[in-house]
């Protein structure tokens, strides 16, 4: 019974861990990327105050960062 409890646990430990290090990973990235004009400002006003933001930001950003 004790083993059904953990894995019951562990799905819902893990999306709380990706509910907290996906922001975090996307605002590294955007202060490490290059974007054209104000869009860094945008990807991180999206990423901070939009429910699940980080994952809107990677599938957006890849087609709005600066190529060298």
């Amino acid at each position: 019974m004790e083993l059904f409890g953990i894995l019951i646990a562990l799905p819902i430990l893990l999306l709380i861990a990706l509910y907290f290090l996906l922001p975090l990973i996307a605002i590294i990235d955007i202060l490490n990327s290059k974007f054209e004009g104000n869009d860094n400002i945008l990807m991180a006003l999206i990423v901070v105050f939009i429910p699940f933001g980080a994952i809107i930001y990677f599938f957006i950003a890849p087609s709005r960062k600066k190529r060298n």
